[in-house]
């Protein structure tokens, strides 16, 4: 029988940013500009580009920047129209344009887990995405996508995974998993064994990170549900994963494509330069920029 349709992202984005202090003292850190898009319009284009147009965003007190910036603004459109300003009009209009969205509070930031469990009555009984915005992707194949195509193979849950040097595994969510074929590809898909949240250099089953993007279906809000905290009274959704593997199988694919870490200054930074010398109208000069810099 054929997988369900994924017609629903959600994107949890109530965290505090804490990290982009001061920055962040009056904006959401998802609202930060990548040149001149902010963070979480990446992802949400990358839903899109996947062929996902129903967005949920988990969002929290101080995070009516994210919905006004979806929403329609009339006027900005009215200001722009009659100025003859029509490329930013087509610019503006694009945005409102993008996608049928809908929000819902985590009042308290007690985990990932608890974020994706807030988005259960608006998600309903069927598969959906889960997008981190922090994490950039370029990908020539949306990354979303790509977990698409893994997910229809197979009609299970599949996570994005990376390998990441072994002293950098303890800042992720981490598996034990073996290879499985896959349209003759080697390597890149694996049947998950055990998953570990942040696990310790020498403890660790694998240097295989997941990575902020996974194609969930419905049974996993149980699974959150049955969980105990962790550390700091989080409900982590690595371990919510954890418990559904004892019901059903699932799969990691080792993405197409270069992530950017853009919840960290560094990550942030290297973004920010990569994204603008790939631009058409910026690249050049940014580029001879660069290279008149005494570095």
């Amino acid at each position: 029988m054929a997988a369900a349709k994924v017609r629903k992202a959600v994107f949890p984005a109530a965290g505090l940013g804490t990290r982009f202090l001061p920055a962040t003292k009056a904006q959401p850190k998802e609202m930060l500009p990548l040149v001149d898009k902010p963070i979480i319009q990446y992802g949400v284009e990358e839903a899109l580009h996947s062929g996902i147009r129903n967005i949920i965003m988990v969002t929290g007190r101080g995070k009516s920047a994210i919905e006004d910036h979806f929403d329609v603004s009339f006027e900005l459109e009215n200001l722009l129209e009659s100025r003859g300003k029509t490329e930013l009009l087509k610019i503006v209009r694009q945005v409102s344009d993008l996608i049928d969205v809908s929000y819902i509070r985590q009042k308290e930031a007690l985990g990932l887990g608890h974020a994706v469990l807030r988005s259960q009555d608006l998600v309903g009984p069927e598969p959906f995405a889960v997008v981190l915005a922090d994490d950039v992707i370029d990908s020539e194949t949306p990354c979303i996508r790509q977990l698409l195509d893994i997910y229809e193979f197979f009609g299970a849950p599949v996570l994005a995974v990376m390998e990441v040097p072994p002293e950098a595994i303890s800042s992720y969510g981490c598996i034990d998993a073996e290879p499985v074929a896959h349209n003759g590809s080697k390597g890149k898909v694996f049947r998950i064994r055990d998953l570990v949240e942040k696990p310790k250099q020498n403890e660790a089953p694998s240097n295989l990170a997941i990575i902020g993007r996974y194609i969930l279906t419905p049974d996993v809000f149980d699974s959150i549900s049955q969980v105990e905290p962790g550390s700091g009274g989080e409900i982590q959704l690595t371990d919510s994963l954890r418990h559904l593997l004892r019901s059903r199988p699932l799969y990691a694919y080792k993405f197409d494509g270069k992530r950017y870490d853009a919840g960290d200054k560094l990550g942030f930074l290297k973004a920010t330069v990569e994204f603008a010398l790939q631009r058409r109208d910026l690249g050049g000069p940014f580029r001879e920029y660069l290279k008149s810099l005494a570095l």
